[in-house]
């Protein structure tokens, strides 16, 4: 998990104060064709890249609408995925539109053409890195995780399609995605916090740097596998450059 931290200062949410006892978390998608972290935080780090709309959500009613998240997760400026934490995770949100609000942090994935296998896959694992870090901080489990949708019909939630109108088209839906969850918790289990896990060990570190410079890797996620698809990326990438 690349975990980047811009807090929403500006918007009336963030100037509420009102704070929670997190006991869950709400999955969101944005609902729009924009995979780029600096639509929606801001104003630029060096990192997100410059939003010549200046339409983003550090201000008090973004869109003109009463509406703030806990974190973000989509492309940096250079491609690359990350995660934005911007509330502190015991900060009500304003993201449910319902009870929600008062028990669950919420996040939202950067939508794309919901076509792109690879950008999905790459959002898809930070969020599950991103839920596994938080059920860490908070006591939380698998089963504490639903989406907007399964909110809705839950009652504690408005009424939304989030996120099964994206996740099914890569084969992926809300239980597997609890599974992978859990998985992960169990990894780090008596091992590694999420924040070590994604730091490259000491004897791969000058080699993890070349090929993130290189544009060969793309920074995240040093000690997961390799899948065949990734490998065959890599290579291309390779072979591409010279």
């Amino acid at each position: 998990m690349n975990l980047q931290k811009l807090i929403l200062t500006k918007n009336d949410c963030y100037k509420a104060g009102r704070k929670i006892k997190p006991r869950g978390i709400m999955v969101h998608s944005t609902g729009a064709n924009n995979p780029y972290l600096r639509r929606y935080v801001g104003p630029d780090d060096g990192l997100l890249g410059h939003n010549p709309y200046n339409n983003h959500w550090n201000q008090p009613r973004p869109d003109g609408q009463q509406k703030c998240v806990h974190a973000f997760i989509g492309k940096l400026k250079n491609g690359t995925i990350a995660t934005y934490q911007t509330l502190p995770w015991d900060h009500r949100g304003w993201h449910a539109g319902g009870k929600a609000n008062d028990t669950h942090i919420g996040f939202e994935i950067c939508e794309d053409s919901l076509t792109d296998r690879n950008y999905f896959n790459a959002v898809y694992r930070e969020a599950v890195e991103l839920c596994a870090y938080l059920c860490q901080q908070f006591g939380l489990t698998e089963k504490d995780i639903i989406c907007h949708s399964e909110g809705a019909k839950m009652g504690i939630a408005s009424k939304h399609a989030d996120v099964m109108h994206w996740f099914p088209k890569h084969g992926k839906n809300m239980d597997t995605f609890r599974a992978e969850v859990k998985k992960e918790l169990e990894k780090l289990k008596g091992g590694a916090t999420v924040t070590e896990k994604n730091v490259p060990s000491s004897w791969a570190k000058e080699a993890w740097e070349w090929a993130k410079k290189e544009g060969l890797l793309d920074g995240t996620r040093p000690k997961d596998g390799l899948t065949r698809e990734e490998f065959a990326v890599v290579l291309k990438r390779l072979v591409d450059k010279k």
